[in-house]
């Protein structure tokens, strides 16, 4: 288990490391990620190594919304004081986000030549 934990957190780093370092948009996570994916593809015997790590991360994965939710609350004065702008931006976000997954399905389904009625 520990292997496994500390080669997501390796690549979740590098990550980190190449985003500062490159001053690119995207987080370090994220790029972490992305390497670990090619990784997989590249070395399949890694993902029996650490298939039984990510199982329990994904397990227990509700615990990493204790933080977010503790945040909330110690900042609960400056959410009342915006909470319509919030509302609002979340709203008009998740609509966006919706939108523009829905466009980029069928345009990348036209692309291939399939039809996304199917």
């Amino acid at each position: 288990m520990v292997p496994a934990l500390s080669i997501i957190l390796i690549f979740q780093l590098v990550g980190e490391v190449i985003s500062r370092a490159l001053h690119l948009p995207l987080p370090g996570p994220v790029l972490g990620m992305v390497g670990l994916v090619v990784a997989l593809q590249v070395i399949p015997p890694l993902g029996a190594l650490i298939r039984p790590a990510a199982q329990g991360l994904l397990a227990n994965l509700a615990l990493l919304f204790v933080p977010a939710g503790v945040g909330v609350v110690a900042h609960l004065p400056t959410i009342a004081a915006h909470g319509l702008a919030l509302a609002v931006s979340l709203v008009v976000s998740t609509l966006l986000a919706i939108t523009v997954g829905a466009l980029t399905f069928t345009w990348v389904a036209r692309l291939v030549g399939s039809n996304p009625d199917d």
